[in-house]
């Protein structure tokens, strides 16, 4: 039940027919309720809970909430007074946002002074602060807090520098608005932030649309939260937020698709589909929201219906590098290598010359090439990445592995993936490849110790397993060598990788070798 909400809902239903008053039943109920966007009966729930414990967090934030959206901010106080606490991170800005929208305009400004002065809150609290006066039209003193030249940093996030970009704006400060979203997002932007920028450059005002009233200020609260908690609190409690954030406000793009990709996190596939489809298709996140439903049917399992889904926006976008590389990233996990290479060219095609961003381009492309034989051009992919992005890990150890199980260019190869572990250290993989690049060029005792780390960081690897094992044997250590293989086995290779693992398990390694046409181990240790 633990994220399945709409069968958590039907449980705990159930189990409060027999136990109406039970708090903790009460608490669960609500927040199944809330996961799946079902604010009514939430609502109906908290007024329970609230009769019965009327100090309950979970309870009073519901309520609150309920009360701002019906615009009852005089409730919303009384909910909010000795006992009414919503939360630590809630009470303060929420106190603030419902005082303007009482028309408490010098109060809700000390109120978000309050929230300033404490410890880890001061950009928030600046942030919401300056959303209020540019709703009530100062639009200087919103500016100056956006800026940072208010005593506080504001946190550069895609809502805050969406708010700053408005205000400029409004300022007629269309090219100040225009650097900032350039300077910030890049040159290649998504179709929401194109949107902002074509109209900058027409020369129109943008209207403020961050926040527009005491509603979306408490809105804006939720959402912030949500992104703040987001990677470091449960995705459970952070969802509670964001879902808050569109009950809201049902406009509220940026929570909507949060709140679709908490739920993908979650395993709630359907649910974050349905979240999804909330986005029309005439507005600027569409794109955004498809691949991220081709992403959930795709977890779901469902790969046809996200191949079809991609395929429909490269018909619709053809011109979105993004949409043909996540249609390459699709095939090339279904081991379609061939699709995966041609989807990955028509998004190359876009970029007349290929900024360092691309690097992964030339890689995943490389890695298709390379998966259907078409090495020399695989080769030329993975060493644009590298003119790209210079040292960058993954291609290093790509393209050095591959050298090594080609048996060529091994001192390049060694060179790369010592590079490879200097930039990623606790990577396991990168660190086996250093280990048997080693191994294949004879330093058998050297291989030992960075084999031996690469099975301490990827414990559970059939292929680390049994290369630890292959050093083992090739440094006498016979019996850890068997110990090693049989690790291998118990965490399912693939069925050749197994067969082969059982061969030297029954005649040893050098018996194998033998059998493979390979040089023998003795004869390398010897050069």
């Amino acid at each position: 039940l633990e994220s399945d909400f709409p069968e958590a809902s039907r449980y705990f239903a159930q189990a409060l027919v027999r136990d109406p008053d039970n708090i903790e039943l009460l608490e669960n109920t609500i927040l199944s309720y809330v996961s799946q966007g079902d604010l009514e009966h939430a609502v109906a729930v908290a007024r329970r809970l609230h009769g019965l414990e009327s100090s309950d967090q979970i309870a009073n934030i519901i309520l609150l909430t309920e009360a701002v959206k019906a615009g009852e901010f005089k409730r919303a106080i009384e909910l909010m007074g000795e006992d009414g606490s919503a939360g630590p991170l809630v009470d303060g800005l929420a106190r603030a946002w419902v005082l303007v929208g009482q028309g408490q305009m010098a109060a809700a400004l000390d109120a978000f002074t309050d929230v300033s002065d404490q410890a880890g809150m001061q950009g928030f609290g600046m942030f919401h602060r300056a959303l209020a006066l540019a709703m009530v039209g100062d639009l200087e003193g919103a500016e100056k807090l956006l800026s940072g030249k208010g005593g506080a940093e504001i946190p550069a996030t895609r809502r805050s520098v969406i708010a700053r970009t408005e205000v400029l704006s409004q300022l007629e400060r269309n090219e100040e608005a225009r650097e900032l979203i350039i300077s910030t997002f890049g040159n290649e932007l998504d179709p929401a932030l194109e949107v902002l920028v074509a109209k900058l450059d027409a020369g129109e005002t943008l209207p403020l649309t961050v926040i527009r009233n005491a509603t979306d200020g408490l809105a804006e609260v939720y959402f912030s939260l949500a992104g703040a908690l987001r990677g470091e609190a449960s995705d459970g409690y952070t969802l509670l937020y964001s879902r808050l954030a569109e009950y809201l406000r049902p406009d509220h793009i940026d929570a909507i698709l949060l709140n679709a990709r908490l739920l993908e996190d979650l395993g709630q596939f359907d649910l974050a589909t349905k979240a999804y489809d909330r986005i029309s298709r005439d507005d600027p996140a569409f794109l955004s929201a498809e691949l991220g439903r081709a992403d959930a049917l795709r977890r779901a399992g469902n790969t046809d219906a996200s191949i079809e889904v991609l395929q429909q926006l490269g018909k619709s976008f053809p011109d979105r590098a993004s949409v043909h590389t996540a249609l390459g990233d699709a095939y090339r996990r279904l081991k379609k290598y061939s699709d995966a290479a041609e989807a990955y060219d028509r998004a190359i095609a876009l970029y007349d010359e290929p900024g360092v961003a691309q690097w992964s381009l030339f890689y995943r492309r490389g890695i298709s090439l390379e998966r259907i034989d078409r090495w020399d051009d695989a080769e030329a992919d993975f060493r644009k990445a590298l003119e790209l992005q210079p040292d960058q890990p993954q291609v290093l150890n790509y393209l050095g592995y591959s050298f090594v199980e080609m048996e060529t260019n091994l001192e390049e190869a060694l060179d790369m993936i010592e590079r490879a572990v200097a930039g990623r250290p606790n990577d396991g993989y990168i660190t086996d490849s250093l280990g048997w690049v080693l191994y294949r060029l004879g330093q058998y005792d050297a291989a030992v110790g960075h084999m031996e780390r690469a099975v301490e960081l990827m414990p559970v690897d059939p292929i680390i397993n049994d290369h630890l094992g292959d050093v083992y044997w090739a440094v006498g250590r016979k019996r850890e060598a068997e110990f090693q293989w049989n690790r291998a086995l118990s965490f399912d290779p693939e069925e050749d990788d197994a067969k082969r693992i059982r061969r030297k398990l029954e005649v040893g390694l050098d018996r194998v070798l033998e059998e493979e046409g390979a040089e023998p181990l003795a004869l390398a240790r010897d050069d």
